[in-house]
């Protein structure tokens, strides 16, 4: 009686544990459907762009516009540093390049003018050289006209000499003879006429030389005083003839003057840009943190002011084991649950696969010794983004921790 109650009671054991067995053998299925083709990860979090805001002038802060966690939109004040220094700056700028272009208007006048007097004083010398030249030509002639005169006032003047001479001889010899009244009177008063009329001759023919050597100095000094015009006519067409580079002079000048107005602008630019880099602006929208930033404190160039943060585009950063990724591919859809809001869960889809893994970047990254080396699974970052509309409240923050979820099938 005692056997038969024992195997009703084994039989149902049996079936307890068949059923528990069916029980965790179906769970085990659901969970092996549920997870294949899946990959998750618990080391990920949320990324953003968190802009560092540091001012590009140094100088004194005179207004903090913005505290830690405001909304900003972009180009919006954040710190204004005093710009009294920076107008400065501009307007001496301003006042150097009106210097300078009124320098370069003055030496590009001074070129076209340069250009005129250089050919008007070509032509000038050139000129002058040939007038020059053509009087000493006359002249030359007027020296040779005067030797010929002298060579014939000097013939003549012999001539008349011999005569005058021959005729005295004739009035000493026709005196006796009147003396005697062997001649008449009248014939040696003709004689003694003659003799006057030939010392007169011969006087005025003295006096012919006398100007016809007269006349040979006057043409030398002429034909001198017109070499020395000819010399000063080739020494003026001799820098005349310089003027082209005296031109070249006047442009370079010019050109250095334009040089100097390039210089001068860009020097009213950067003024004018480090006036404007006293008012520090939002680069884009996000929300204000860390800021380190008061009133009247002197700030350096790059020196860190606040931290700005972009909610409006933010993404999740997964770091798979390397033995995930065999089947993950890029555009594969994803979901991310976010510790700090419950579980709740976010669509996406990968964006892209980290070109090495995150020990690569590492500041020390490992390095193992020939023959000691230990196969450690490494971790891949993975970026994933969420598909739009997912968070309009800005709810994500970079830093949440989030377990992302890819369908790689």
């Amino acid at each position: 009686m005692a056997e038969e109650e024992k195997l009703p009671t084994r039989s149902r054991r049996w079936r307890y544990i068949g059923a528990v067995v069916v029980v965790l053998v179906v769970a085990a299925a659901i969970v092996w459907w549920r997870t294949r083709g899946r990959e998750s990860t618990d080391d990920a979090q949320v990324d953003g762009h968190i802009t560092q805001i540091g001012p590009r002038v140094s100088g004194t802060v005179i207004q903090v516009a913005v505290e830690n966690n405001n909304s900003v939109p972009a180009g919006s004040l954040l710190v204004q540093i005093d710009p009294r220094d920076y107008q400065v700056a501009v307007d001496r700028a301003k006042a150097e390049l009106a210097d300078a272009q009124a320098n370069a208007q003055a030496a590009r006048t001074g070129v076209p003018v340069a250009q005129v007097e250089t050919r008007a004083n070509v032509s000038t010398a050139t000129g002058g050289l040939q007038e020059a030249e053509a009087a000493v030509a006359a002249a030359d002639q007027q020296i040779e006209a005067a030797h010929a005169n002298l060579v014939t006032a000097e013939a003549r003047a012999r001539e008349k000499d011999a005569t005058a001479v021959k005729d005295a001889r004739d009035v000493e010899r026709f005196k006796g003879l009147v003396q005697k009244d062997e001649i008449p009177q009248q014939q040696f008063d003709t004689v003694v006429a003659q003799a006057a009329a030939a010392r007169a001759a011969a006087d005025a023919a003295k006096s012919e030389v006398a100007a016809a050597r007269s006349a040979v100095g006057v043409a030398e000094q002429r034909a001198k005083q017109a070499r020395g015009a000819a010399a000063q006519a080739r020494g003026n067409l001799a820098t005349a003839q310089t003027a082209p580079q005296q031109l070249q002079i006047s442009q370079a000048r010019a050109a250095v003057a334009e040089a100097r107005v390039k210089s001068a602008e860009a020097a009213l630019a950067q003024a004018e840009l480090n006036l404007e880099y006293t008012t520090v602006k939002a680069p884009a929208a996000g929300v204000v943190s860390r800021k380190t930033v008061e009133v009247g404190q002197v700030v350096q160039v790059g020196q860190p002011l606040l931290a700005l943060v972009a909610l409006d585009h933010v993404w999740i950063t997964a770091n798979f084991k390397e033995t995930q990724l065999k089947r993950m591919r890029e555009g594969q859809p994803a979901v991310v649950e976010v510790d700090a809001l419950g579980g709740k869960e976010f669509t996406g889809h990968v964006d892209s696969i980290a070109a090495a893994t995150g020990a690569k970047f590492s500041l020390l990254p490992p390095e193992n010794a020939t023959g000691n080396f230990v196969k450690v699974v490494q971790r891949i970052p993975v970026k994933i983004v969420f598909d739009s509309g997912q968070d309009p409240n800005h709810l994500l923050r970079p830093g949440m921790s989030v377990t992302p979820t890819v369908y790689v099938r």
